[in-house]
């Protein structure tokens, strides 16, 4: 069919925009292929998904929206949080039930009322909810406000099982994760939490593997999460056997979903496990706590290969490779599961994987434990990609936010900018250099006259590549509760052929 030079470029440009899915080029591609680089515009809409925060009636949960100010986003912008299964948020809310900003009130997801409607960029909104009944959220944000959307949702659990703080960042939907480090254990309740924000039903199937492979379950097959719906699945239901160290893998046959695990554990506490970032030879997990007791990295090979991969700490003065733990062999198919104990011994870390010989793809999780004895919490660090353009942690605190960066090469200049907080501050920005191997905690990068959360975005300047995580951390009753989110590219612009390219390719 002929089209002209104008009308194709415009079609994939919309197609892009509205979307949000595109491939970010390496650095490298970008320098390489500078004469015929494509233009990279902020996308025009975006979705995010937030899994039920709590089965606990005593859970509270603050969700915080925020949205960096790009350019090229000039004009007006919308979002909001809404529950899932009720359908699209009530526009006929009183007022008075809205903050200036468009953080609700009530915040409570009952109804089809919105926790959140975000108003402009560049100033956190937040919300919250309470109790075992609040629901799944769905996200849309358009103009903008879509171009780096983030929002985080931090729950508090005072006692029982998976008692303490639990965070996740909201995420996109997909059709495919890969969680290392879950449990069916007796001390452990694992769920996945599958939410689909399509008006059509999603079919997703549950593959559980352990030390010796793929366990057998039909149960985890044909999956199937209601339009606009969430579906909470338990884990130890899909098989007979406890397995103390799981990889689970989500596959979407049709449709397309956001998925996380609520690793909850009698004893340690409990947390999110968000998804490893894509499987690949080389992998990063960022920001352990200086003061961790316990480190367990949990490791799968998907592909039909071995690997084995070369074990070292980032530290904050170089690469450390931990005693007796050098090197950590991966069989095809199958977890793979070594305790690290404290291998921060005091210091900030970061966990740098490398194979030792033929590049096999992994994924990988850690799974941190602060304090000893009765008072003990947990959180997990899945691998991470590193960021391209701009990445953002949304609900920091005056105290308690620690940033991790690490360069796992080369040395790396990066820029930090505390945005205004949700209720007054000014945006307060700095620059780090991140020597290669190394990790920097940031703390406290606080804005000025800072009144409620605030965000922290990290864009790189130069150098080598860098990782990023934020630890939010408190203390209940001598139980030293903390969260740790990773921070990945925001993939908040897409590339767009120039209208001037040689189209011959697209054409043929």
């Amino acid at each position: 069919m002929n089209r002209t030079t104008v009308s194709l470029i415009a079609g994939v440009a919309a197609l892009a925009a509205v979307t949000g899915f595109a491939s970010l080029s390496e650095p490298e591609a970008s320098v390489r292929d500078s004469a015929t680089t494509a233009a990279r515009l902020p996308v025009e809409r975006t979705s995010l998904l937030c899994p039920a925060p709590s089965t606990s009636d005593i859970a509270e949960t603050a969700y915080t929206s925020f949205t960096p100010l790009t350019e090229g986003t000039g004009g007006k912008g919308a979002a909001e949080l809404a529950p899932a299964g009720a359908g699209p948020a009530d526009k006929g809310a009183s007022k008075d039930e809205a903050d200036d900003d468009g953080g609700k009130a009530d915040g409570k997801g009952d109804g089809a009322k919105a926790v959140l409607t975000p108003k402009k960029a560049g100033k956190p909104v937040t919300g919250e909810s309470s109790g075992a009944e609040a629901p799944a959220l769905i996200g849309t944000a358009e103009g903008s406000l879509a171009s780096g959307w983030t929002v985080q949702q931090t729950t508090e659990v005072p006692a029982g099982t998976g008692r303490g703080l639990l965070g996740t960042t909201c995420t996109a939907p997909d059709t495919e994760f890969w969680f290392p480090g879950a449990s069916t254990a007796k001390e452990r309740t694992d769920y996945a939490h599958l939410t689909n924000p399509d008006d059509s039903a999603a079919v997703a199937d549950i593959e559980l593997f352990g030390k010796d492979g793929v366990l057998k379950s039909t149960v985890g097959e044909g999956i199937q999460i209601p339009p606009h719906g969430s579906e909470a699945v338990l884990l130890s239901t899909l098989i007979d056997e406890p397995q103390t160290n799981l990889t689970v893998h989500v596959t979407v046959r049709s449709g397309r979903v956001a998925a996380a695990v609520q690793a909850l554990d009698d004893r340690i506490g409990g947390d999110w496990l968000a998804p490893s970032t894509d499987p690949a030879a080389g992998l990063v997990l960022p920001g352990i706590p200086k003061d961790a007791t316990s480190v367990r990295l949990v490791a799968f090979a998907p592909g039909d290969s071995d690997a084995d991969l070369k074990v070292r700490l980032a530290s904050p003065s170089g690469l450390i490779t931990p005693a007796g733990h050098e090197t950590l062999h991966v069989k095809a198919g199958m977890t793979a599961a070594v305790d690290l104990g404290d291998v921060t011994r005091g210091e900030a870390g970061s966990l740098v994987l490398t194979p030792t010989g033929r590049a096999t793809p992994v994924v990988a999780a850690l799974r941190v434990v602060r304090g000893k004895g009765v008072d003990q919490e947990t959180a997990f660090i899945p691998a991470t990609g590193a960021v391209d353009t701009r990445a953002t942690a949304a609900d920091n605190r005056s105290k308690g936010s620690t940033l991790s960066l690490v360069a796992p090469g080369r040395s790396a200049r990066v820029k930090v900018t505390a945005s205004a907080g949700s209720g007054g501050g000014e945006t307060t920005t700095k620059t780090y250099t991140v020597k290669g191997g190394t990790t920097l905690n940031v703390e406290p990068l606080v804005p000025s006259g800072l009144k409620g959360t605030y965000a922290l975005t990290v864009e790189p300047l130069s150098g080598g590549p860098v990782h990023a995580a934020r630890t939010l951390a408190a203390t209940e009753e001598g139980v030293p509760m903390f969260t740790v989110q990773t921070l990945p590219d925001d993939r908040g612009t897409v590339e767009v052929p120039d209208a001037e390219q040689d189209l011959s390719v697209l054409q043929k």
